[in-house]
């Protein structure tokens, strides 16, 4: 493998952007977030990257230590991609850096390729406390792990076991919650956010 390309400045944010400025890299680190991945999970949630740059991403990963790849055990059989501690350490990160694109978000494009579980670090922003989240949306369902320390930061599909909350809205809704433009309380008192369940956050929800 190449030696990594370096900027050469003793810098630690210099050092940071030789570790993960490379194009793709924090959006793979986005994807891994929730969980371990296969290679063509990966490639199908990245529309636009190729596959030579997905592997040669990855393989980068594994060398500065930020993921890790291993075989699942049989009836599986597949490799996974996963995040490794340092890796994790990431998510503030690209939460701050998310919140700063915010104000470049704007409205879709007709050429904007999206995923459900692209909005589960925007809503994970948006919402206060503790709890497994169930979303569902249009476009399908995913679930978030509110306050969490270790392990998926969020998941696709229905939420692995009951909810602390579901949530029912509407793809402009979520869009907007994560725009800023819109407060996940605000929503839920306009009507435009479903409360259910009976956990902690739910009942802050619907009493906010």
């Amino acid at each position: 493998m190449p030696p990594r390309r370096s900027y050469d400045q003793y810098c630690s944010a210099a050092r940071a952007l030789d570790v993960v400025g490379d194009r793709w890299t924090l959006l793979i680190v986005r994807e891994l977030l929730a969980g371990p991945r296969r290679y063509t999970d990966l490639h199908a949630d990245l529309p636009g990257v190729s596959t030579d740059v997905l592997a040669s991403r990855l393989k980068d990963m594994e060398r500065d230590g930020l993921s890790t790849r291993r075989r699942l055990p049989p009836p599986g059989a597949a490799y996974v991609y996963e995040l490794t501690g340092r890796g994790r350490e990431l998510l503030p990160v690209l939460q701050a850096l998310g919140a700063w694109g915010q104000a470049e978000l704007g409205e879709r494009r007709p050429t904007d390729a999206v995923r459900a579980h692209w909005f589960a670090l925007p809503l994970l922003r948006a919402l206060e406390g503790e709890g497994l989240v169930e979303v569902r949306l249009e476009e399908g369902d995913f679930h978030v792990y509110a306050g969490a320390v270790d392990g998926p930061v969020y998941g696709d599909g229905p939420a692995p076991a009951e909810p602390d909350v579901r949530l029912v809205l509407d793809t402009d809704t979520c869009a907007a919650v994560g725009r800023g433009e819109l407060s996940v309380t605000e929503a839920v008192r306009d009507g435009r956010i479903t409360v259910t369940g009976d956990g902690t956050l739910a009942k802050a929800l619907r009493e906010a």
